[in-house]
C-alpha cells in the first residue's frame, strides 16, 4: 500500500507518525528518509507514542540507537553519523530488525542492504517552513504474502 499526505505543521507530522505507529506490531521495521530538518524525529515522536512509549523520542544521532519501552520494545536507529555498514552490524542491527520489537531507522538510505523487504518506507520531503510531503510505502502485506 502506498499513501501520500501533506502536513503543514510539526503537530500534523507527529500525528501522521502516530497513525502509522498504531498499525505496527512485533518485528515491524520503519525505514525513514528525508533531508536534515525534514521532521523525521518529529514523525518518530508520534509513532512511538502510539506504541505506548511515554518518555518521548529524541534523535539518537550521537548514540546511534535509543531503546524505548512501550507495549513493544522500540529501537530507534539513526544512521546519519555512520560511515560503514559494519558499524551498524557491530551494534547488533540485524538482531534488532529480526527481534520481537519495532525498529525505526532514520537515514535508512545509508544502510539500504540491511533494510528488509517487509519494511514500511517513509520519505519526508520539505524543510523549514515548507509543507511536508510524506510518502508511506507499506510493504508488510506484500512481503508476508511472498
Amino acid at each position: 500500500m502506498r499513501a501520500k499526505l501533506t502536513t503543514t505543521s510539526p503537530e500534523a507530522t507527529d500525528a501522521a507518525g502516530e497513525r502509522l505507529g498504531a498499525t505496527l506490531g512485533p518485528g515491524d521495521v520503519v525505514a525513514l528518509t528525508g533531508e536534515l530538518g525534514a521532521g523525521k524525529t518529529v514523525f518518530v515522536q508520534g509513532l512511538v507514542r502510539a506504541l505506548g512509549v511515554t518518555s518521548g523520542a529524541t534523535s539518537p544521532t550521537f548514540v546511534l540507537v535509543n531503546e524505548y519501552r512501550g507495549r513493544l520494545p522500540v529501537h530507534h536507529v539513526d544512521a546519519y553519523r555512520t560511515t560503514t555498514l559494519t558499524e551498524l552490524l557491530d551494534l547488533g542491527l540485524e538482531e534488532l530488525i529480526d527481534g520481537g520489537g519495532v525498529t525505526v531507522i532514520e537515514w535508512a538510505e545509508r544502510l539500504e542492504p540491511l533494510v528488509p523487504a517487509r519494511a514500511v518506507r517513509v520519505n519526508i520531503a520539505g524543510v523549514g517552513d515548507e509543507p511536508r510531503e510524506i510518502t508511506i510505502d507499506d510493504r508488510r502485506t506484500t512481503a508476508r504474502a511472498t
